[in-house]
């Protein structure tokens, strides 16, 4: 009977060690990754750095619930908060969820974010068609040298304050496997205003070439930024000068054959859309009497391709945003419209989440066109503790396009131009005005001093070399380093941008 009972014992031990066996197997995925169960969440100080915008500080979670994990590295459901300010005055308030399982079958997604922006980035319209002059933002400590006296205008010249306030939620359904169908709908609000320069200012030292040191003293309030002068020449309208709300809708076709969302190393993602977006400002009456109810298209292809295993990935990404119906007010052709909103802006076209190594904004139409490149490698794996890690590489090229330039009325805004210089040339005799400074200063000229279109689809070119840190193939650090191919669209050579994820 002992016997009997011993092995019997024996037995059941055998065959919970064989149970214990593949109960480890099945906590590893085809990877060698161990696979992440239930919620995993942490609190992280939100510290990043971009050339546009200085340096982050915040805080910011990211709670990722993996279920059983059968589905890992994919999660079913994501929380997203934050809440940082940089040293340019630039502030992120955002709270996002996404889910494939909340809704069975569908993908959602639920965003709002509030973006308080005391010097949002303003170079003109239609991209090399407006100039960019470095020394008109940017004083120099020898004027005799640098010609501060001559050509320092303001350092908000190039800038205008910018509050955007975003409610958005999107949705997703499967037509027929990895064709699937897409809507959602939101509301943008922009509060428009020319920079409050007290403010900024503060007890900044600013050069005083007068008495040739630095002097505890307010800027000139009397000297206008690019965005008062284009309101005073009627490039922009009033109806639009100061912002407005805009509900939109939204609806299109998506095809995604991704391995996985966060970090593709193979597979397709590719989805176009219209946006039908209304318009309604209160101080200046409805927007949309003034038709700026408008219509859009996009357009976005990226592909990843698998050149090594998971460890090389050639990847690229091109698209368009184009206005097929209506008036956008010029404040909106910043925004790069989009499916499913994980990053907190989405600015077109250059910068940080468009295009590298390029001034914020840079580029400034009713439509355009964009392209990404990126070899990215994973040069080493490892674990910590019960994170995984890996360290890649990127090398990246960028390059957009205007595709619809904005109408600019070249009579009407010379007529402008020449009265504002006979009135502020008035003023300037008693210190209350500066006179403006000639128009191929703001304009591509040609040699007849007319507006010289050749400019405007001129490609705008950028490339540079991202590092990444990757944990648990989702969160993902960046550090990228770009520089812009033409003086016009950055003077500076060491553009560097630390931020969270993939540009795409």
């Amino acid at each position: 009977m002992k016997k009997y009972i011993l092995l019997t014992l024996t037995a059941l031990l055998t065959l919970s060690m064989q149970a214990a066996k593949k109960e480890k197997k099945q906590e590893v995925d085809s990877l060698g990754r161990k696979i992440k169960t239930g919620w995993n969440f942490g609190v992280l100080p939100s510290v990043a750095f971009d050339a546009d915008l200085g340096f982050q500080g915040g805080a910011l979670t990211n709670i990722y619930y993996y279920g059983d994990g059968s589905q890992y590295p994919e999660y079913i459901h994501s929380i997203y908060a934050e809440a940082a300010y940089t040293t340019k005055n630039y502030g992120i308030f955002r709270v996002n969820y996404d889910s494939k399982y909340l809704i069975p079958n569908h993908r959602l997604t639920l965003d709002a974010t509030y973006q308080p922006d005391a010097m949002c980035d303003f170079y003109g319209f239609n991209g090399y068609q407006s100039i960019y002059n470095q020394d008109f933002h940017k004083w120099k400590k020898d004027p005799a040298k640098m010609g501060v006296l001559e050509d320092y205008q303001t350092r908000a010249f190039y800038k205008y304050k910018r509050d955007l306030f975003r409610f958005a939620a999107d949705i997703e359904g499967t037509i027929w496997k990895n064709i699937k169908w897409n809507a959602g709908l939101g509301v943008l609000g922009y509060m428009i205003d020319e920079c409050d320069i007290d403010m900024l200012n503060g007890k900044k030292n600013v050069y005083d070439p007068s008495i040739d040191r630095y002097a505890q003293k307010a800027m000139n309030k009397n000297v206008e930024g690019l965005y008062e002068k284009y309101v005073k020449w009627g490039i922009i309208d009033q109806n639009e000068a100061k912002g407005g709300w805009h509900p939109y809708l939204r609806a299109g076709l998506t095809y995604d054959s991704r391995d996985q969302r966060t970090c593709p190393t193979k597979g397709i993602y590719a989805d176009a859309f219209f946006t039908y977006t209304a318009a309604f400002n209160a101080k200046y009456g409805m927007q949309a009497d003034a038709g700026y109810n408008h219509l859009q298209f996009n357009f976005n292809f990226r592909h990843y391709v698998p050149v090594y295993k998971d460890r090389v990935t050639f990847a690229y990404r091109i698209g368009t945003q184009n206005n097929i119906a209506g008036k956008s007010p010029f404040y909106m052709n910043t925004y790069l419209n989009t499916l499913f909103i994980q990053r907190v802006m989405y600015e077109g076209l250059g910068g940080a989440n468009s295009l590298r190594g390029i001034m914020r904004n840079r580029i400034l139409a009713n439509g355009f066109a964009y392209a990404n490149v990126e070899l990215r490698a994973k040069v080493a794996k490892f674990d910590i503790g019960k994170q995984h890690f890996y360290i890649g590489l990127a090398p990246f090229f960028d390059l957009g396009l205007i595709t619809q330039p904005y109408k600019l009325d070249e009579a009407a805004i010379k007529v402008a131009y020449a009265k504002d210089v006979v009135e502020s040339t008035a003023l300037a005799l008693v210190g209350k005005a500066v006179v403006p400074r000639p128009l191929g200063d703001y304009f591509a000229l040609d040699e007849n001093n007319n507006f010289d279109q050749s400019h405007i689809y001129m490609p705008h070119m950028a490339a540079g070399v991202g590092l990444k840190v990757a944990m648990n193939e989702n969160f993902v650090l960046s550090v990228d380093w770009a520089m812009a191919l033409n003086k016009q669209d950055n003077a500076k050579w060491a553009n560097f941008y630390i931020k969270m994820g993939y540009l795409f």
